[in-house]
């Protein structure tokens, strides 16, 4: 997990300083720039939280240079929840939004990956790529299989995301072991247009680089989107089969590893 910039280092919080600066990192993105809320969110302390981190191992990404002290140190974050974890806590996080029995019943052993956020500061440049590549290790530590979670397109305007939600449907949807399937509560069927009237390089420049990312790697959306009026968030569950990825995808997974 050792990034090749020196600036930079890698590694796992539970607590202390290093997750509430998780938290802190989260607030700004989720509260701030999204507008989200929940019930444990600390707006004095400006840290998001939830029940489930006590559960969880946060892949952090410190920037040295950064002062701890002010809790500004972590610059990106991975949320991860394993099947044990989930055992304990009695759900996954994305069970709110997505009936997951496809996965549960598939005896694959599972990750799910939340909250993974970039500082502003840092998007564009290799902070994603050093955080994938601690996940590469973390899930060949663990012999994790099937990586799963949550993504999201800001607002719930489905006319304007229909053409990019259609795509994903037509090119991208899981196979049926694998396929999961948005809550009824909040069900949004991504089908909306049909596939030969779909402009794709206009629908792929309105997909977040997250879900383009987990494309690129061989990854698979669920059924339906998941409306989180709440939120404003128009939710998609990407799901990654760590044994179908190519020599090709394995490297582009693994480039921000150290060596």
């Amino acid at each position: 997990m050792t990034p090749k910039d020196p600036r930079f280092i890698l590694r796992l919080a539970r607590e202390g300083d290093d997750l509430k600066a998780a938290q802190r990192l989260r607030y700004r993105v989720f509260v701030e720039e999204l507008g989200g809320d929940g019930a444990l969110v600390d707006h004095a302390a400006r840290l998001e939280r939830d029940e489930f981190d006590e559960y969880c191992d946060h892949l952090v990404l410190v920037d040295l240079d950064r002062d701890s002290s002010s809790l500004d140190h972590v610059v990106g974050v991975y949320r991860l929840l394993s099947s044990a974890d989930a055992a304990r806590i009695g759900r996954f996080y994305t069970s709110r939004e997505y009936d997951l029995t496809p996965l549960l019943k598939s005896g694959r052993n599972l990750l799910e990956l939340g909250r993974s956020y970039v500082d502003a500061d840092y998007r564009g440049g290799k902070a994603m790529y050093y955080l994938w590549g601690g996940l590469a290790d973390y899930v060949a530590e663990h012999g994790i299989e099937i990586l799963f979670g949550v993504a999201s397109f800001h607002g719930t305007d489905i006319p304007a995301l229909a053409e990019t939600l259609s795509l994903l449907h037509h090119r991208h949807l899981a196979p049926d072991a694998l396929r999961v399937r948005a809550n009824a509560d909040h069900f949004q069927r991504m089908d909306l247009m049909p596939e030969d009237q779909i402009d794709r390089p206009r629908a792929l420049r309105a997909t977040p680089a997250l879900i383009k990312a987990y494309l690129r790697l061989g990854g698979f959306v669920g059924e339906g989107a998941y409306i989180d009026h709440a939120f404003n968030t128009t939710d998609v569950c990407l799901i990654l089969d760590t044994a179908n990825m190519s020599i090709r995808q394995r490297d582009l997974y693994t480039r921000g590893r150290g060596g």
